[in-house]
């Protein structure tokens, strides 16, 4: 979210707006996505918390974990972040700034109320970097140690983005994930890049993530999370699915993306389903 809209980001640099945040909530609430995660990017900038108006009424529409960041600087920030209706809070900018923030959260609400953010760009030796305040701020921290120190200090998940493959398409950055993956024992979340529902599966079988996200591969485009979910069903991967839309015994195109049935195909698997009220 930047500037009270739901955006698409590309490269942490162009922001393309998608409209208030109550409606695309609403819509991928009901594709049977598992949780929420929504970032201010304005809030850290802008000098402030997240809206708490919005927050509230955001919560409402909202029935899967939905986890908030941006501007949280304290444990009332949180406090009043979970009265609003969130489960998690994110932090990034003000966590690597004053690291005991993790801790103190951590013993007031639990480890699982405590994500860590962390966006990451590969720099031109190779090695890779964490950044705040939206990609404009080197820390100076590589993503293996900022990791470690994170998990000791009580964060109960990491939610690991690629600056570089931001709204690229071309996937996850499959030996950024591995490298965090392989040095902590908490969950790590994988963002950044996913251009075809091919690249879901990838982040976990190759790159050990605990689970995947993206957003710009959602936006507009319904069920495209039982799609996705499909595809990694597809690769052996256990997810949950509640939604009727399963596309069992559907093929896919190259790039992912679902292929059409001639319609007495489509109507007889409908059926079997029993989905007597198809049309």
């Amino acid at each position: 979210m930047r500037d009270g809209l739901i955006v698409q980001s590309i490269g942490f640099s162009r922001y393309l707006p998608i409209g208030r945040p109550k409606f695309p909530i609403e819509f991928v609430v009901k594709w049977d996505v598992d949780e929420i995660v929504l970032l201010d990017m304005s809030a850290t900038p802008a000098g402030r918390g997240s809206d708490l108006e919005v927050l509230s009424l955001l919560s409402r529409s909202c029935f899967v974990p939905l986890t908030i960041g941006g501007g949280v600087r304290t444990v009332d920030d949180v406090r009043r972040i979970v009265r609003a209706g969130a489960d998690k809070v994110c932090v990034n900018s003000h966590a690597v700034e004053s690291p005991r923030l993790i801790s103190e959260i951590a013993d007031v609400f639990g480890s699982q109320c405590v994500v860590v953010s962390m966006d990451c760009r590969r720099e031109k030796d190779g090695s890779y970097q964490v950044y705040t305040h939206s990609g404009k701020r080197a820390t100076g921290l590589s993503p293996v140690e900022w990791a470690q120190q994170v998990e000791k200090l009580g964060a109960g998940e990491i939610f690991l983005n690629s600056i570089d493959r931001d709204g690229s398409k071309q996937g996850y950055d499959i030996d950024l994930i591995r490298c965090v993956t392989e040095v902590v024992s908490i969950p790590v979340i994988a963002c950044g890049g996913v251009g075809s529902y091919n690249h879901f599966a990838v982040g976990i079988l190759q790159g050990g993530a605990s689970a995947v996200a993206a957003a710009n591969i959602f936006q507009y485009i319904e069920h495209s999370t039982i799609v996705a979910k499909a595809h990694m069903l597809r690769a052996g991967i256990d997810v949950r699915l509640d939604s009727n839309a399963k596309y069992e015994g559907r093929e896919f195109d190259e790039n992912g993306r679902l292929m059409m049935l001639p319609i007495d195909k489509l109507l007889d698997l409908e059926f079997k389903r029993g989905a007597k009220d198809f049309f």
